[in-house]
């Protein structure tokens, strides 16, 4: 397929599905999982003032610090992604399962034995690990007894904003000629979904009202956000341990969409459209930085407190995106021949990079060890997800206005346990995340518990956990027009193993 490149002020109409941008979008990469080692999810991620694990080191950069030894791990990952979803009174159900490797890393210590320096330990870790796994299977149906999928093409087609009215003019243009309002109303009038009125100069709609319009969203997303983390962190007197992370960020997302939509109305004279199918394929790369910063502090021998910054991400983003419409319809008087139409550019179009800035995170964390043989620990994060946003800000000036005002700060609890049996080790620990929204019924809090088992052969160690978690939010059937909504649970169960051992 041919690949424009078209401006970047176009983008902001660019849509999660394709067809804007939307909050949903940017949560993508300002929301975090839980990933990382068999360990650290076995204790549900509370590892700020713990350390002494790989993973540990993304919340609290001091951890490496902890470790007595050089270390090397791999975690391998199953998730399992199930989401129930209800639509106008009709429930669906879509389960997907991935396996990764999602965890590679190692920390090499050296230590300093001269009784005069204070600074007895100098630590380097290198880890990587998929933040968040992006694939997953959504569908959802229903009958709708007031909006059609037409409402988003007039949308376009009477024009947005500052936006006149689509010129009739450019229906027979090249689709990769026309921004991105002007695409969705050349695809809305060219599957005749919508007509032009030349008296009035606007446009109507070819699908028939009164009627119900049986519809139904099919959504596979694959793909993955990743981290690389250099680390450095120091001990001093071993009593207080300081750390830095400089963080590169990947992420490589697809997401192919699929709108349907049916009726049994018809219109007296003129065109009937029954049925609509609404491909979109949208494809994007980007990549980033950040930084952390941390400290650990032994307040006595069994009693450790913690205090990380997680700055903000900056991530450069890159979108490209496909389109096409096919579509029934019949003409009065003959209302019992129906005319087909593949309204397809054949068109990948390729928009012009632009940015994201996720917000900073503070993490203060406190940890007890019990004669060395267990330990309770606990975090609590805060992020202010109001100040998310995309770049350049002339651009994306009403996407970055709707997310200072509809999301929130937002606090994230964790708590976790440890205790050793000789050489087998028990876990379990809890998570809870407040919504990012100032009202969480656009997306509700999250709960998770997690439990695990390790168990140390000496100079390795092989470490197995259990994670669930479940969250409810809305999703729309199409990002603009209408304003119908879905609700979806959904439950992710995850399986992780890891293998470390020392060197």
């Amino acid at each position: 397929m041919k690949k424009i490149y078209t401006l970047t002020m176009f983008l902001s109409f660019l849509a999660g599905i394709s067809q804007e941008i939307t909050t949903q979008d940017a949560l993508r990469y300002a929301v975090d999982d839980i990933t990382g080692t068999a360990r650290f999810r076995g204790m549900s991620g509370a590892f700020g003032a713990v350390g002494g694990d790989l993973s540990s080191i993304n919340v609290n950069p001091a951890g490496s610090a902890i470790f007595n030894h050089n270390m090397f791990s791999v975690t391998a990952s199953n998730l399992n992604t199930k989401n129930k979803s209800n639509y106008f009174n009709t429930n669906n159900k879509e389960t997907y399962s991935t396996l990764d490797l999602n965890q590679l890393g190692a920390v090499f210590v050296f230590k300093d034995n001269n009784p005069e320096n204070n600074w007895k330990k100098f630590a380097i870790a290198l880890n990587y690990e998929n933040t968040k796994n992006l694939d997953n299977n959504l569908s959802f149906s229903g009958n709708n007894t007031s909006n059609s999928i037409d409402q988003y093409f007039l949308r376009f087609a009477n024009g947005i904003g500052n936006e006149g009215v689509f010129n009739i003019n450019d229906a027979n243009a090249n689709f990769e000629t026309l921004p991105f309002i002007d695409q969705q109303a050349w695809l809305g009038y060219n599957s005749y979904i919508v007509e032009h009125d030349a008296t009035n100069n606007e446009y109507f709609t070819n699908v028939p009202d009164n009627t119900i319009y049986q519809q139904s969203r099919f959504n596979r997303s694959s793909g993955y956000n990743g981290k690389f983390s250099a680390n450095f962190s120091t001990s001093f007197k071993d009593r207080l341990y300081l750390g830095m992370n400089l963080n590169l960020h990947f992420t490589d997302y697809t997401s192919v969409t699929q709108l349907k939509e049916t009726n049994n109305g018809l219109y007296p004279d003129g065109a009937s459209v029954s049925y609509i199918i609404f491909n979109n394929e949208q494809y994007t790369t980007g990549n980033g930085f950040s930084l952390n910063l941390g400290a650990i502090a032994k307040i006595t021998d069994d009693f450790r407190l913690g205090l990380a910054y997680e700055s903000p991400t900056w991530q450069n983003l890159t979108d490209q995106l496909y389109q096409n419409l096919y579509t029934e319809r019949t003409e009065a008087p003959n209302n019992n021949t129906f005319i087909t139409k593949v309204t397809d550019p054949n068109i990948t179009i390729e928009f012009a990079p632009y940015k994201i800035k996720t917000p900073a995170k503070w993490t203060l964390s406190g940890a007890y060890i019990i004669n060395k043989t267990g330990l309770i620990s606990a975090d609590v994060s805060r992020k202010d997800y109001s100040n998310t946003q995309f770049k350049p800000v002339r651009d994306f000036s009403g996407i970055n206005r709707t997310m200072s005002e509809d999301l929130t700060e937002a606090y994230e609890v964790r708590i976790g346990g440890e205790y050793k049996i000789k050489q087998v080790s028990l876990r379990a620990g809890y998570r809870f995340e407040q919504s990012p929204y100032k009202v969480d019924y656009a997306m509700g809090d999250l709960t998770g518990f997690s439990g695990g088992i390790g168990y140390n052969f000496g100079i390795s160690r092989l470490d197995l956990a259990y994670s669930n978690s479940h969250r409810n939010y809305n999703q729309r059937f199409v990002s603009s027009g209408m304003n119908d909504t879905a609700r979806i649970r959904t439950i992710q169960n995850n399986m992780t193993l890891t293998y470390s051992i020392n060197f």
